[in-house]
């Protein structure tokens, strides 16, 4: 039936040389479209209902099925028909019709590449839904399968164009495996960069992770082949080099934020000369302080016993033994950190001096607070500080400051020498 009509319509334009093979073109192409609408339109929605329930297609928002692979696999339909139908177009040259079958399937490879590569894309995103993904990304691995496939691809679609074997363009491609490696040096140093990086879990999503060669001091935001991504606390993004993280160094704060407590290591540096011994009066108001009562009462019975078995055998009263502002304040500050509710009392708390430099007498604080949040440490930190630096005249002692290039007050600076050396020549100032 088929062939009559077209017996009958190349007749009827026998007078015209092209009008026949032209109509051919036109009911080939108008015959791919149809195919391509159907699929569309019919097979895909029908898909779209199947498919409708299940994780892989729906969608974060519940609006439906999206799906990305069966649009892309649709495009293989009008190829086909278009192969097929060129056979049928009259007087075309033989080179023509391979030439466009060629092209067709080379189309069709590289279609069906695509769709394969949405796949693997949903494949990821079904896996970063898991609670345990962000632990060991897959997404690095599915990187390399593309990048195989896209090769192989090409490797297909030249064979088809040139009208060679597949196999042996492989096989050529063989001699060339140094130009390949050094090509895709990156790629194959990045791949086990990921591996590892996968398997001993040095990097997370999510993790704070600080690189300064790299310029990076922020969260890790996304794990791929390549490159690691870091939002820096300035909001900017610094995306580093996988294989940086095995060849370089950098610091990652997850132990920190896992372990309950964030660390406090900083210095009052005092000014060594207020530093003295306490009288019995000035002991006796200290005592006020509740935090430091029992230190006071302990070491006063040390010390008495101490000085008075020196006493017993005679030696002079300069080998007693007394009490310091400094000790006192030492034991005071520790008493408080034992007793603020910001601290974290099952790990190390440290109270004590360093090295004397130029900047004064070093007092370090090393201790943790009890909650790692950012905004909550800086406070917790900064109340300690705020009281510590407001209480230590209460023990006699300052905190070494530099004098500032300000014209300096004479008067003021003589009465303070002056308190400093109350036997000097100078005396007062008037």
């Amino acid at each position: 039936m088929q062939e009559n009509q077209l017996e009958t319509l190349q007749t009827a334009l026998a007078p015209y040389p092209w009008a026949y093979a032209g109509t051919v073109i036109v009911l080939v192409l108008l015959a791919a479209w149809l195919a391509n609408w159907l699929t569309r339109h019919v097979l895909l929605r029908g898909i779209q209902r199947a498919l409708r329930a299940t994780p892989m297609g729906a969608t974060a928002g519940g609006q439906g099925v999206k799906l990305r692979v069966i649009p892309r696999l649709a495009n293989v339909v009008p190829a086909l028909v278009i192969a097929a139908g060129v056979a049928m177009v009259p007087d075309l040259p033989e080179q023509v019709v391979t030439v466009v079958r060629a092209l067709c399937q080379a189309f069709i490879v590289l279609t069906v590449a695509l769709a394969i590569s949405r796949a693997l894309d949903l494949v990821n995103e079904a896996y970063e839904r898991r609670p345990n993904a962000r632990n060991k990304p897959i997404k690095g691995y599915l990187q390399v399968a593309k990048i195989v496939m896209f090769a192989l691809v090409a490797i297909s679609i030249i064979a088809t164009l040139i009208g060679a074997q597949f196999l042996h363009i492989l096989t050529g491609l063989g001699a060339m495996t140094a130009v390949l490696m050094l090509i895709f040096q990156d790629t194959i140093l990045s791949l086990v960069a990921s591996v590892q990086i996968s398997t001993d879990g040095r990097v997370r999503i999510g993790d704070w992770i600080e690189m300064p060669s790299q310029n990076a001091d922020g969260d890790v935001m996304d794990i791929s082949l390549h490159t690691i991504t870091v939002q820096n606390w300035d909001k900017t993004i610094t995306t580093v080099p996988t294989r940086k993280l095995i060849s370089d160094s950098f610091r990652n704060w997850r132990g920190m934020s896992e372990s309950g407590g964030r660390r406090i290591k900083r210095s009052l540096y005092l000014d060594q000369k207020s530093v003295r011994f306490l009288d019995d009066d000035e002991v006796a108001r200290l005592h006020r302080f509740a935090l430091i009562d029992d230190y006071l009462e302990a070491k006063a019975g040390e010390l008495r016993d101490w000085n008075a078995r020196l006493a017993e055998r005679g030696a002079e009263p300069v080998n007693r033994r007394r009490v310091t502002n400094i000790g006192t304040f030492r034991a005071y500050v520790q008493q408080y950190l034992l007793h603020h509710p910001g601290i974290h009392q099952e790990m190390t708390l440290l109270v004590r001096q360093l090295q004397p430099t130029a900047e004064g007498l070093p007092l370090e604080i090393y201790c943790f607070t009890n909650d790692v949040r950012w905004a909550v440490y800086e406070g917790t930190q900064g109340d300690i500080f705020d009281h510590l630096l407001a209480i230590l005249p209460e023990f006699g002692l300052r905190v070494f400051q530099g004098r500032s290039d300000s014209p300096l007050d004479v008067n003021l600076h003589r009465v303070e020498e002056a308190q400093e050396f109350p036997h000097s020549p100078l005396g007062p100032a008037s």
